[in-house]
């Protein structure tokens, strides 16, 4: 196997992950959403991306690196990703292209990998265009650019180029709004939801049974899929509307609404389609048994994996640390969770 030597550009983002509140399940056309989602764009969990280029008489060679090692596998990917981009990006046929990844969270696992590390190779992608054409985009179309190329690589990616809130695919109410590529959220939550926390749980950090893929897939023939898209758009009004007016407790029915109805979808989809483990049960039941006792306002959110984020305003975070310590770090993997919150967004690190 020979290893790339490249003396030349350097470019370097660190990306975020997402958590999805209103839940994109279902595609079609190329990499296209059936229904409309909305998400909450993390700080800690992320992705640094290391992209470095030097010009090649022949066509396109790539190298992927992850957490130091070159994985077959993940470059086997990109490989493809990066051929079906060539009519987007022609000027990568003429490059060698040596990628280096690292996450500060479990892949594979249902924290959103996908979303973090296609987000920070696209925006590594889209500063190369900008470098290679010579012509520099306005910042506001640099990151629609940016979100367009990491959807064709994974739809959740697209909402990682924005910081804080961003929405993905049209909908009805939301300005501008596209399935093509994100957009930050069009108002400003009430304050309630400005400094949100989010406890990731980590019950189980083995890669899942269904990826993202094969689950977006199935969709195609799940005899609930048209209900399913009716009850996203309903969920993202409602879920809009107690953001504006700053009500917790009906944006806590609607987010753990929708984490559910995902779950539902992969159960009845496939007999790999359960993911959540018992350890994920019992935080679901005791984050219900406190919030009804103690009245603190903490939801929370699964992705397509067992792990559990807990979302909480900034004004709950002693009583909800004492919760994961005295209550719910038993059901975690070696004790293990993430403390994370609401992040503004990707960063360009060289």
């Amino acid at each position: 196997m020979t290893i790339l030597t490249m003396t030349n550009d350097i470019i370097s983002w660190k990306s975020p992950s997402n958590i999805a509140l209103i839940k994109y399940w279902g595609k079609h056309g190329v990499q296209l959403p059936q229904n409309a989602s909305l998400s909450m764009t993390l700080k800690n969990a992320a992705t640094n991306t290391e992209l470095q280029y030097r010009h090649s008489p022949n066509d396109m060679e790539v190298q992927y690196f992850f957490d130091g090692e070159r994985s077959q596998i993940f470059e086997e990917k990109v490989i493809i990703y990066l051929e079906r981009l060539k009519s987007e990006m022609p000027f990568l046929g003429d490059y060698y292209l040596k990628f280096s990844s690292s996450n500060s969270f479990p892949h594979s696992a249902g924290i959103a990998s996908s979303a973090s590390s296609m987000s920070a190779m696209a925006l590594c992608l889209v500063s190369m265009e900008e470098e290679v054409s010579g012509k520099k985009l306005a910042k506001s179309d640099f990151f629609k650019r940016a979100s367009h190329i990491a959807r064709l690589g994974s739809g959740s990616a697209s909402r990682s180029v924005y910081g804080s809130w961003s929405t993905w695919g049209v909908a009805e109410g939301i300005k501008n709004s596209s399935d093509t590529y994100a957009s930050p959220l069009d108002f400003s939550p009430h304050e309630v939801f400005s400094g949100l926390g989010d406890a990731i749980l980590l019950v189980d950090t083995t890669p899942k049974k269904v990826s993202s893929s094969l689950g977006h897939h199935l969709m195609k023939v799940h005899p609930y899929a048209t209900g399913r898209y009716r009850q996203a758009a309903m969920n993202l009004e409602a879920l809009m509307v107690s953001m504006q007016v700053g009500d917790f407790d009906s944006f806590a029915c609607v987010v753990e609404n929708e984490a559910l109805s995902l779950h539902g979808l992969l159960m009845t989809s496939s007999p790999e389609g359960l993911l959540l483990k018992p350890g994920s049960l019992q935080i679901i039941d005791a984050v219900r048994q406190f919030r009804n006792e103690t009245r603190t306002k903490i939801a929370f959110t699964i992705d397509a994996g067992p792990n559990i984020h807990l979302l909480y305003p900034q004004t709950e975070r002693e009583n909800v640390m004492q919760f994961i310590e005295n209550e719910l770090l038993q059901y975690c993997e070696n004790g293990r969770w993430i403390d994370d919150e609401i992040g503004d967004g990707p960063e360009r690190m060289k």
